[in-house]
This record gives structure tokens, C-alpha cells and sequence, in this order.
């Protein structure tokens, strides 16, 4: 099969798709696509439902899902407990304008999960709660100058965007690269900064570059030291690689938590948690000067709520999460099989989000929840990157749905089953893209 025959074969099986792709190109600029991950060649199908680990589009097509909602979906799709308690809310009343029960109910069982909220406020998204978090740390130290790291992810927003992103207006924002102790003692030790962040797990998607354990198990010193805060965005992971989040595994406690997708069950969901002392700047005592006014139409909207604790309740022992490990390490397991069997090099490593990496590296790894290689530029080649959007495509084909063919993102649905059928798959895919010589050994 020549290269340019995966693209005619799949717009063949996805007539449905290509005509919704044709009417969305006319007013959607990105290409047709409504977010930067789902643009593809030709494009991606247009789903019309799911339930647990598959998803079906308007062809008929059925998917094993990986995409699993951008990660929001760790106990997989149309979860009975979220359906049910979205049902019962929406029926009592979308929007009250008021405070009620089901909020406080949700922040305390945040808290009971992971202790650093002492406090916990509520946004409208991920991107929003960090966003809060600038700004406390900012009210709280008096301080403007934001520290912040190489790959790390935080939003589209301009002191949160990828660097050297179109647009972006960030003179308080200083970007270095990850897991540099002295560099980063450097530049705090001017005591301009108000804040660190650094992304759960890693740079994209929850560690395809990780962090050093090292270098994480310092930072709280290293900010306490130069009264700097440090914020550990786990709008990826928290609730998904263990119940307290990744700061769980790792054994820290930072200042603030940023929380998305996870926290709201899969309903969109921002929360920002931490230490007592520099959420006082919400204080209503306080002048507009002194402290933050925190409106937001969407704050702990009750819809959200009701979807929050009943997905709090369901992570409380841990199940979702061990169930979405035990997959993900079947996954590496057999798709590292795979790839010696072919020959290809190539690796897959991660926890509950399993990342591809395609490219040479001299040893074979001891720990598979990490690349086998520390060259940020070969794990993040373009020309790879190239490659496993191919990858992605050839996979849709055969009926398994990835992030870019580079992330498979696992949930409690996901059986060994599904692990089988993708690996078969993978490996099918794998054969043609050798074979029309987009990949090879």
C-alpha cells in the first residue's frame, strides 16, 4: 500500500466524516477542528457516541478509545454514577445563582484525597485555575516574575503559553529548561519570582518528558528557602495515576494544585487547592487592593458538582485508578514485545497515559514508566511526530482512536481484551507503514 492509499482508503470508510469535515472547514480555521490535537490528514471522525472504552462515528466505524477525552475520562465513557447524578441534578436545576450542598460535599472529598487543599476554590477549567494561581501567588508575595519550565504545558492564555507562541504578551515569564537544580537556584535566589510551576508528571500529557525525582523531591525547599510558591499543575494528573495525583507517587506537597479534568468526572471543571495562608487573598475583608474578587458564572456550577463528588466517591479506594494501571502495564508490556519482534526501535513507557517513542537509544530501559532516552530532542523529533501521525491514521483504520498515534490514554473501562485487539492492531499498522515506507527499522 503506497502512502498516499491509507488517506483514499480512509476516506472511503469514513464517508459520514468526510461530509462534517467539509461543512466544518467553512468556519472552523484549524483546519476543520475544534481543538489543536484533533487536527488531522485528513481528519479525524466525528463520534456520535460512546460508552466505556469504545466509541462509535457516523459511519458506523467502532473505536477502542485512547483519547479517552483529552484524559478527563479515567473511569471511562458514560460512567453509570456520572450519568445518573448529571441526570438527577439537571433535573432539579442547571444553574441556583446561590451556594449549595453538593459543593461543599465535592471540596471535601478533594481534600480527603489530597491534603495539600487546605483551601480549595473553583473555576470553569484548568487553564483558569492556573490562571488563579498566578495570582494568588502574585497577591501573596507581592511578587510579579513567573518561573516556568522547557515542554511544560499550562494553557493557551499568555503567561501560561508554550514558548515562543504566536500572539503572547509575557514579559514577567522566565522559561528554563527541566530538571536544573543550580539554574533554577539562580533565579530564585533574585527573590523577584512569585511562583514556580511545573506540570504533574512531566512535559505533555502526564511525562512524555518526565521530571527527575531528584529534582522534584527539591523544589519545596528550594521555594520555601527563597519564599517563592510552588504550584504542581495536575490538571492531567490528578486522580488519574493514584487517587492523591501524581504528588502522591512523588511523596511531595506543594503550595498549590491546579485540577481539571478528573476532579469534574468529565464534566469541564477547574479547581485550585492549597495552603490556607495564601488563599486568605479571597478574604472579603480585604479591600480590592489588598486581596481577589473571584467571580466566574461557572464556579462550582451545580451540574459540575453532582458530576465531581460522584466521581470523588468512586477514586476514594483507588479502584479506577489501579484498574487503569494494571492496563497501562499491559500495554507497555505487549507493545514493547511487539516492537523487538518487528525490530523497530521504539519504545512505550508510562503509567496511565503510555506514550510512543520512535528513535534510537543505546540500552534497554530499566524503568518503563520512562523513556528510554533523557535527549529531549529526539523524544520530541519532529520527523517522529511526522511518523505517528501517520500512525494515528493507520490505527483509526483499524479501529483504535490515539492521541496522534503517540499517547494511549487508559481508564478504568479498558480491559486486556481491548489491549489485545489494539496490539493487534498496531502491529498490522506498523507491517503497512513499513511497507509504503513511512517507517523504518
Amino acid at each position: 500500500m503506497v502512502a498516499e492509499n491509507i488517506v483514499e482508503a480512509y476516506k472511503m470508510k469514513h464517508p459520514g466524516s468526510q461530509a462534517l469535515h467539509e461543512r466544518a472547514v467553512r468556519f472552523f480555521s484549524a483546519a476543520g477542528a475544534t481543538h489543536s490535537t484533533r487536527i488531522l490528514e485528513p481528519f479525524r471522525p466525528y463520534i456520535t457516541h460512546a460508552k466505556g472504552s469504545r466509541k462509535w462515528d457516523v459511519d458506523g466505524n467502532e473505536y477502542i478509545d485512547y483519547v479517552m477525552g483529552h484524559g478527563a475520562l479515567i473511569l471511562g465513557h458514560s460512567h453509570p454514577a456520572i450519568v445518573q447524578a448529571t441526570q438527577e441534578q439537571l433535573a432539579k436545576g442547571v444553574h441556583y445563582g446561590e451556594n449549595h450542598e453538593q459543593e461543599v460535599e465535592w471540596g471535601e472529598l478533594i481534600r480527603t484525597m489530597m491534603p495539600v487543599a487546605e483551601r480549595v476554590e473553583y473555576c470553569a477549567c484548568g487553564q483558569e485555575a492556573n490562571l488563579m494561581g498566578l495570582r494568588l501567588a502574585r497577591t501573596f508575595t507581592r511578587r510579579k516574575k513567573i518561573l516556568r519550565f522547557k515542554e511544560n504545558f499550562h494553557g493557551w492564555a499568555s503567561e501560561v503559553a508554550p514558548e515562543n507562541s504566536a500572539g503572547v504578551v509575557n514579559p514577567e515569564v522566565t522559561i528554563i529548561p527541566m530538571n536544573d537544580l543550580k539554574l533554577v537556584e539562580k533565579e530564585l535566589a533574585t527573590k523577584e519570582y512569585a511562583i514556580v510551576m511545573t506540570e504533574g508528571g512531566g512535559a505533555h500529557m502526564a511525562g512524555q518528558v518526565p521530571w527527575d525525582a531528584d529534582f522534584v523531591g527539591a523544589l519545596s525547599s528550594l521555594t520555601q528557602k527563597y519564599g517563592t510558591v510552588w504550584l504542581m499543575d495536575e490538571v492531567v494528573t490528578g486522580f488519574r495515576d493514584a487517587r492523591g495525583g501524581w504528588q502522591e507517587i512523588m511523596r511531595v506537597k506543594p503550595d498549590l494544585t491546579s485540577l481539571g479534568k478528573c476532579v469534574g468526572g468529565g464534566i469541564p471543571a477547574g479547581v485550585v487547592i492549597g495552603r490556607a495562608d495564601i488563599f486568605e487573598a479571597f478574604n472579603p475583608k480585604l479591600t480590592e487592593e489588598q486581596g481577589i474578587r473571584h467571580s466566574g458564572t461557572w464556579n462550582a456550577n451545580p451540574v459540575l458538582c453532582a458530576a465531581g463528588v460522584a466521581a470523588c466517591k468512586l477514586y476514594l479506594g483507588g479502584e479506577p485508578q489501579k484498574k487503569a494501571n494494571e492496563v497501562g502495564a499491559y500495554l507497555r508490556e505487549k507493545g514493547n514485545e511487539l516492537l523487538k519482534a518487528r525490530k523497530i526501535s521504539g519504545h512505550l513507557y508510562g503509567r496511565t497515559i503510555i506514550h510512543l517513542y520512535l528513535g534510537s537509544f543505546d540500552t534497554e530501559p530499566s524503568d518503563y514508566t520512562k523513556p528510554p532516552t533523557r535527549d529531549v530532542k529526539k523524544i520530541m523529533d519532529p520527523k517522529m511526530a511526522a511518523v505517528k501521525r501517520k500512525l494515528c491514521l493507520h490505527l483509526l483504520q483499524r479501529g483504535v482512536a490515539t492521541m496522534g498515534g503517540g499517547n494511549f490514554i487508559l481508564s478504568f473501562a479498558h480491559t486486556r481484551e481491548d489491549i489485545d485487539q489494539t496490539i493487534d492492531a498496531l502491529g498490522d499498522a506498523l507491517d503497512a507503514m513499513v511497507g509504503e515506507g513511512t517507517l523504518r527499522k
